[in-house]
């Protein structure tokens, strides 16, 4: 296989983490909630919460790749190509966790799109654990870990501020 590039890698890992963790808790928040004025302040809460956790797991787990690859040689990185590949990593990953909702009644909605988005965090640190040549199943079991996170916190949100 070709040399990983830092950037890229970065890059596509970030989205995909963000995306399914901040998509999935808001969706996990908003489902348990109710229609109101008050869900509006309800996603708020959550999309916060979710958010904030979400970034700190994506640096967290992006940075842990990097340190990774770093102990490999590389090329020099492009700007431009890996915005593109967070952008579109974060569009595909985004609707893992919506498509259950798109297809199924709520409380099935729910339950699918945790399970779609925990099964893509633990996919995403096994391939990353493949590319990288280290522990595919301890990679995976650590972005589960670290952006589960977030997902439990949306639905903990939602439970409180339940109507």
């Amino acid at each position: 296989m070709k040399t990983i590039r830092r950037e890229y890698l970065r890059s596509v890992i970030f989205g995909i983490e963000d995306s399914l963790v901040s998509t999935t808790g808001l969706i996990a928040g908003i489902g348990i909630g109710a229609d109101s004025r008050r869900v509006v302040l309800l996603a708020g809460i959550v999309a916060i919460i979710v958010e904030a956790t979400s970034m700190g797991a994506g640096e967290y787990l992006s940075d842990s790749a990097v340190a990774e690859l770093d102990k490999m040689k590389r090329p020099p990185e492009n700007p431009a190509i890996s915005g593109l590949l967070m952008c579109f990593s974060y569009l595909f990953a985004g609707m893992i966790p919506l498509a259950p909702v798109l297809v199924f009644v709520y409380p099935t909605s729910l339950i699918l799109s945790v399970i779609f988005a925990l099964t893509g965090l633990f996919l995403l640190g096994y391939i990353k654990g493949r590319l990288l040549h280290s522990r595919p199943f301890k990679g995976g079991l650590k972005i589960l870990v670290v952006g589960g996170l977030a997902t439990v916190l949306g639905l903990g949100v939602g439970f409180i501020f339940r109507l």
